[in-house]
């Protein structure tokens, strides 16, 4: 009874501290959030804080995934577009293109930054809170999302490809790492303003890179069965 109810007030105090966060991201940006402004809109002080979050980037973290759950809503109807693993998979990329280069100081923090601990405990503590963002998901999806190691999400998924025989096992690693790189490469350019990409173009630009790459292993016979076509 005692555990479950230090649970509850642990899940009770993030709420607060989380929602806080996510009106200062709204109102001000992501890199205006600091743990005493946090603190301070929720109603507490800054070492009541430390008593929930590690530190400023773990906090940014878990702020940062609420804002992931318009991917995560969607995801499923993207995927149900193919008809096969392969477009699947391409109709995931569009989906998270879309939402990563809509929003790419969010998803930076989540897939690329450095945290200074173990991303899937992060991950399983966020989902502890809100088992919410999960009810509705298909069950064949919930491995994928609850994985945050972006180029394993992409093997996890792929190795459904090498079944079907659209792609030989010793090309998953490689197109699910690869893939990645693309990604982290346009982000990289967008975050940094290096080229004048909107949004649209760079989420565009990605997806027909990752087509390509794609199409480079996936075995000749197979490849009339590709049915996406990049917009």
């Amino acid at each position: 009874m005692k555990n479950a109810r230090k649970e509850i007030q642990r899940a009770r105090m993030w709420r607060y501290f989380l929602d806080a966060a996510t009106e200062v991201i709204e109102e001000e940006g992501l890199e205006q959030v600091t743990i005493r402004k946090i603190a301070k809109r929720a109603g507490y002080t800054s070492s009541t804080a430390y008593n929930y979050f590690k530190d400023l980037s773990h906090l940014k973290f878990f702020a940062a995934m609420r804002f992931t759950t318009d991917y995560i809503s969607e995801l499923p109807l993207y995927l149900k577009k193919g008809t096969n693993t392969i477009d699947s998979w391409l109709y995931s990329w569009e989906c998270f293109c879309k939402h990563s280069f809509n929003r790419p100081e969010i998803y930076a923090i989540i897939f690329m930054d450095d945290l200074g601990g173990s991303v899937d405990e992060l991950l399983e503590d966020y989902y502890e809170i809100y088992q919410e963002d999960l009810i509705g998901l298909p069950e064949e999806i919930k491995p994928i999302v609850l994985e945050l190691n972006f180029s394993k999400r992409s093997m996890l998924y792929l190795q459904k490809a090498v079944d079907e025989g659209f792609i030989l096992q010793k090309d998953v690693d490689l197109l699910a790492d690869m893939t990645l790189m693309l990604w982290k490469g346009m982000m990289n350019t967008v975050l940094n303003q290096r080229r004048n990409y909107t949004q649209e173009q760079a989420a565009s630009q990605t997806i027909s890179y990752v087509y390509e790459m794609v199409r480079r292993v996936v075995v000749p016979d197979k490849q009339n069965e590709i049915n996406y076509v990049p917009n």
